[in-house]
């Protein structure tokens, strides 16, 4: 049933601006497409992994952060939060900012200013849920099979690194995922989350914690050997569910200014169906194109496997 039916059998025959949301969906669908190519043919993960990444993480530690080694287990926990922070804008989590929609129409309206608090709690609670258990169980898992996993490999098929191709392949599902689900909020294809807007705040939580399992992110890479060379799978899920945690700060805080210092107006303002779904479908439509075609089409060409338009910088 798409989002138009919907409203209409709850509420009546829907005015005419609502009537042609569809045609308008299917616009915003391919606006945010065409957003997604053209983010993956300019972006520089120059920029983005070294001059901003390391930069952000040498600050926050104090040290180089990929040149000093890490030191006992808080040493190892603190640089798996900071990392994960400092990984914020990289290719492999910039598509945890589509989260912002979604967590929009999660949170239930506040009545008052005062009441913002629950649906922010709530709304972040959601994402944590399905996020949390993905990382926890990939570093218990990754610490048992250590150099068994692609991910650690320094083999290569022709050119290409085994860990990039693990990198391809999982981030190419699930990229096609938040496609999927962009889509879906847009009314394009069916919307197995109608109706439940917390369900897909939690399933997007889920694909935020997988990325970890193809993270090549140099920084990450440190920190997954270094939890790999403790032996102990405790350790392993406490370093990823925080580097999944600094992983979304930046979005959670984002989130919670736009809820907290409009005194819940955000979410009152996102309340509106019509804008509430294409702010979602645009965002998760854009990033899932953004994500499929930089990690399955750009990454391989660069090692020769196809071809990819290439900026001067890169």
């Amino acid at each position: 049933m798409t989002l138009q039916r919907h409203h209409e059998e709850r509420h009546g025959a829907a005015p005419e601006a609502v009537r042609a949301a569809p045609a308008t969906h299917r616009r915003a669908a391919l606006v945010s497409t065409a957003a997604g190519l053209l983010l993956a043919v300019v972006w520089s993960f120059e920029l983005v992994d070294s001059v901003i990444g390391d930069t952000v993480a040498n600050g926050v530690l104090g040290h180089d952060a990929k040149a000093t080694a890490l030191t006992g287990t808080g040493a190892g926990l603190l640089f798996a939060l900071v990392s994960g922070f400092a990984g914020t804008f990289t290719a492999c989590n910039i598509a945890m900012v589509a989260s912002i929609g979604p967590m929009s129409q999660a949170g239930r309206t506040p009545r008052t200013a005062a009441g913002a608090w629950r649906p922010l709690l709530r709304t972040i609670g959601l994402l944590a849920a399905g996020m949390l258990p993905v990382a926890a169980a990939y570093g218990a898992l990754g610490v048992l099979l250590g150099d068994r996993l692609p991910q650690l490999s320094t083999a290569s098929v022709g050119d290409m690194p085994v860990r990039l191709i693990q990198s391809s392949v999982v981030f190419g599902l699930i990229g096609l995922a938040l496609l999927y689900l962009g889509l879906a909020a847009l009314g394009v294809v069916p919307d197995l989350f109608a109706g439940r807007p917390a369900g897909r705040v939690v399933v997007l939580g889920a694909l935020i914690g997988g990325f970890l399992i193809g993270r090549p992110y140099p920084l990450f890479n440190k920190l997954f050997h270094w939890a790999v060379d403790t032996g102990n799978p405790v350790y392993g899920a406490l370093a990823f569910a925080l580097q999944s945690l600094g992983n979304i700060l930046v979005v959670t805080v984002l989130f919670a200014a736009l809820v907290l210092l409009s005194r819940g107006r955000f979410l009152r303002w996102m309340a509106d169906p019509r804008r509430s779904v294409v702010v979602t479908g645009s965002l998760l439509v854009a990033l899932g194109v953004f994500t499929v075609v930089y990690w399955d089409l750009r990454v391989p060409a660069h090692f020769g496997v196809g071809w990819f338009p290439s900026m001067p910088y890169n």
